[in-house]
């Protein structure tokens, strides 16, 4: 394990996890709490893959019912009705819990056994999960090459599962709800399930691989905003201050809700220029720049 020598040569037996924290923390005055608590918890589990493991799902499961929580109870207010796309189609307690009930099956059955596998795969391929962790601008750069990767994933892949037999048999079970949610962002099939996690899980790897650098905590990083940008573009809510008012190239919820609404375009997960660059978007601004194009190009001809 990549931790400081001098951490790691402190503890012939196990402890209590508070215990080692207290030791690491002791001997290692430089590293912050949060670097203190990560060394404590590998150095404590005395199982690598475990460790990893069991972090990797408890975060998982943490960030995605967490971050689904606040558009629940947003849901339920009729005040933010005026911010919801689809303001005619609110889901009810009953779809959001059997949606629940089939997320969290999918957690257990197939994203569990893929985390398990993580931890040797990472190590192989050069990941570091040690102490300290890398720079802020660092994880920032490498966090924004992983969504471009990702979103170009996204996009070819989920336009193939729009092809028909693919449709039926994989990618149809995720379009069950026209106006989605927040917590239908992983209702899906195990084999879309394991086609898409590939670009979030695959980008990282590819990475590490191909540089040899790429800390687990920025890994963890990445997952978490990459969460909460696919349980936000299933929110079904379009704000004043949401993301895209910002960044005019971010998706947001506008853009998949669309996609969820029309069964077709706007394929892309974090950004526009995919669907623009290859003229699949959809929702009446599109067909209006469609119309107007070949508005211009009749003239154009009538011209010459």
């Amino acid at each position: 394990m990549a931790l400081n020598a001098t951490i790691a040569g402190v503890f012939a037996e196990p402890d209590t996890l508070m215990g080692v924290f207290e030791e690491v923390s002791k001997m290692n005055v430089h590293l912050n709490i949060l670097e203190r608590a990560w060394a404590a918890w590998y150095l404590w589990m005395q199982n690598d893959t475990l460790a990893t493991g069991i972090m990797s799902f408890v975060m998982h499961e943490v960030i995605y019912f967490g971050r689904s929580a606040p558009w629940m109870i947003i849901d339920a207010l009729p005040y933010f009705r005026k911010y919801k796309l689809q303001n005619q189609k609110v889901p009810t307690l009953k779809e959001q819990w059997e949606c629940a009930s089939l997320v969290l099956l999918s957690h257990f059955t197939v994203e569990l056994p893929q985390i398990w596998l993580f931890h040797p795969i990472a190590a192989y391929c050069g990941m570091d999960y040690g102490v300290p962790f890398p720079s802020f601008g660092k994880m920032a750069f490498q966090i924004a090459v992983f969504f471009v990767l990702e979103d170009t994933w996204h996009y070819w892949f989920h336009r193939a599962l729009h092809y028909g037999p693919l449709y039926k048999n994989i990618h149809k079970l995720h379009h069950t709800y026209s106006a989605p949610f927040g917590l239908a962002a992983e209702y899906a099939s195990p084999i879309e399930v394991m086609l898409l996690a590939i670009g979030t899980v695959g980008s990282p790897i590819l990475w590490v691989f191909l540089t040899g650098d790429l800390h687990l905590f920025t890994m963890y990083v990445w997952i978490v905003c990459r969460l909460f940008q696919a349980i936000d573009a299933h929110s079904g809510y379009d704000f004043p201050w949401s993301l895209r008012h910002i960044l005019p190239f971010w998706a947001g919820a506008d853009h998949h809700d669309v996609h969820h609404e029309r069964f077709i375009g706007n394929y892309s997960s974090s950004f526009r220029w995919w669907d623009y660059m290859l003229d699949t978007e959809s929702g009446p601004e599109a067909a209006k720049r469609r119309r107007d194009r070949k508005i211009k190009a009749m003239k154009a001809q009538k011209t010459q």
